[in-house]
């Protein structure tokens, strides 16, 4: 009985869940790079196929996070602020909300990518996916965290990923300054409506970065206390 209180006290982690879910999340933004590789080439088959593969993978991230939101211990005596854990839930999942987001975009209107857009577009792509690889590395800590109490040598290794994150970040914040140029001197030769959403879609793909940063900015606040 004594076990059965202290247990319900503690509560089980929702590390591990979190984790799961960020997983899922990044599974579901990796795919954008050989999307936009069959976008490129034109292959609207496959481009089509990996569109939809990255809403299920967006759909069973929704679950996850359903789920986790559910059956969030209330516990007093979490590892983590329960405010903390649904604030880095909430933007992991933004993450691959955007993924589909893009994905959508391009599929329905069967975007084309000229060149050299078409190779900015997909090395902007890379690097955004990068951020969401290196949010997902700082995340997978987090366990370990935990059972350090956020201290020692596990504390400066995720502070250095955070800002190898940060830096991966201001990539494509330069890539998309660079991308965004480019279309802009070629806006005469293209549609209107085609140019507006080519800077949506550009946009996204920045944003792809940004969300995977906060994921990274959240983390260190949790450092931080």
């Amino acid at each position: 009985m004594v076990r059965t209180t202290i247990s319900s006290l503690f509560g089980a982690s929702p590390v591990r869940p979190l984790q799961t879910h960020m997983s899922r999340v990044e599974s579901c933004v990796e795919l954008l790079i050989p999307f936009f590789e069959a976008v490129l080439k034109g292959d609207w088959e496959r481009a089509t196929a990996l569109q939809k593969q990255i809403s299920e993978l967006e759909r069973e991230a929704d679950v996850l996070k359903r789920d986790l939101r559910l059956h969030l211990p209330k516990s007093l005596f979490m590892p983590v602020s329960r405010r903390d854990l649904l604030e880095v839930l909430t933007m992991q999942d933004k993450i691959a909300n955007r993924a589909k987001d893009i994905a959508g975009i391009v599929t329905g209107r069967r975007m084309e990518f000229p060149e050299p857009i078409g190779s900015l577009v997909l090395n902007f792509v890379k690097r955004s996916v990068d951020a969401a690889r290196q949010a997902q590395t700082a995340i997978n800590e987090l366990d370990e965290l935990v059972e350090t109490g956020f201290r020692g040598n596990e504390v400066e290794m995720v502070e250095s990923m955070i800002k190898h994150l940060d830096e991966i970040e201001s990539d494509t914040d330069r890539l998309q300054v660079e991308i965004r140029a480019e279309v802009f001197k070629r806006e005469a030769e293209m549609p209107p409506v085609n140019v507006m959403f080519l800077y949506k879609v550009i946009d996204g793909i920045g944003d792809l970065a940004d969300r995977a940063q906060r994921v990274g900015s959240r983390l260190e606040l949790m450092l931080a206390r």
